[in-house]
């Protein structure tokens, strides 16, 4: 896997950088991202991002369990709606973890990026086995003319416990929770896929949803909620990740059933947002029963999407 992403970055350019994984870029990140952006715009200077993908777990302990909250590009996107004009993606390899903190600074920091300033949180560790700290940055920042800003010990706090706060809801399939730490609606991104076709003999069509990133945290098997931008306009429906026990399903699948809509959107790439849980999937004794859910589960999404356009 070849990645080394720079997004609408200007090369020479003298920059504000910081640096981190910024998975769900929440609302703790975003309280950083401002400070980034507000500096650099002061000193006429670009604000960036540094990342690495993949996330080093799954790197050096071959962890494939290790679920995020974001694609890398849906972190790119986002990341770059909060005003960040360059996003640098470096792949993250045995190689790079070897890296000598001199080597990191002057090759990644100074060299490529022409960081000017850069803003770190207070326990930061870089260089071959994160044998550097902060403190070795504000020496490297002397030799290399540019400046250290500290990010403060609760913003960096706030960023942890959100972080925490986000995964443990979507575990239990709190959408709405999740979405207050995150600052805007917790979303999938996948592209539509031939399923079964069971839904359109019940009168519920589904759209089945293909996510290519294994890694994508996806909610708790349930019912919600959900909206999603089709051909420039806004789409409420409502979607089962489950297996749907009630036909014996064995594999977990994403389907998205969307109101007053029946157009062939196959192969289409969708952006979903999570809304509301409306309940646990659940085993029916047969079709009917499970039909006669449905029909409430639809009463009940319009219901919600009522009081939103209220």
């Amino acid at each position: 896997m070849k990645i080394n992403k720079t997004h609408d970055l200007i090369a020479n350019s003298a920059k504000v950088t910081t640096i981190g994984t910024f998975d769900g870029v929440h609302i703790g990140h975003q309280k950083i991202l401002k400070k980034v952006v507000k500096l650099a715009e002061k000193q006429a200077y670009l604000p960036v991002v540094l990342t690495l993908f993949p996330h080093p777990r799954m790197v050096l302990q071959k962890d494939d369990s290790i679920k995020l909250l974001n694609t890398i590009d849906e972190r790119i996107d986002i990341l770059k709606s909060l005003g960040i004009k360059g996003v640098i993606v470096k792949e993250f390899t045995k190689e790079f973890a070897n890296l000598s903190a001199k080597d990191y600074v002057k090759n990644i920091l100074v060299d490529e990026l022409n960081t000017k300033q850069i803003v770190i949180g207070y326990d930061h560790h870089f260089g071959k086995n994160r044998s550097a700290n902060i403190e070795d940055l504000k020496i490297f920042a002397q030799h290399y003319d540019f400046k250290v800003e500290e990010i403060l010990a609760q913003d960096i706090k706030d960023v942890t416990v959100s972080s925490t706060k986000i995964r443990n809801a979507l575990d239990k399939g709190e959408v709405a929770l999740a979405n207050l730490f995150l600052g805007y609606n917790y979303f999938i991104t996948g592209t539509v896929i031939k399923g079964k076709g069971l839904g359109r003999t019940i009168d519920f069509p589904t759209a089945n949803i293909h996510i290519k990133e294994s890694y994508k945290l996806i909610p708790n098997d349930g019912v919600y909620v959900v909206k999603s931008q089709i051909k420039n306009e806004i789409i409420y429906g409502m979607i089962n990740i489950g297996t749907n026990p009630t036909v014996d399903g064995k594999t977990r699948s994403i389907e998205v059933h969307f109101f007053n809509f029946n157009e062939d959107i196959y192969d289409s790439k969708l952006k979903i947002e999570f809304l509301k849980r409306l309940r646990s999937e659940e085993k029916f004794k047969n079709i009917e029963a499970l039909k006669t859910q449905l029909k409430r589960d639809k009463v009940n999404a319009l219901d919600y999407i009522n009081t939103l356009n209220e």
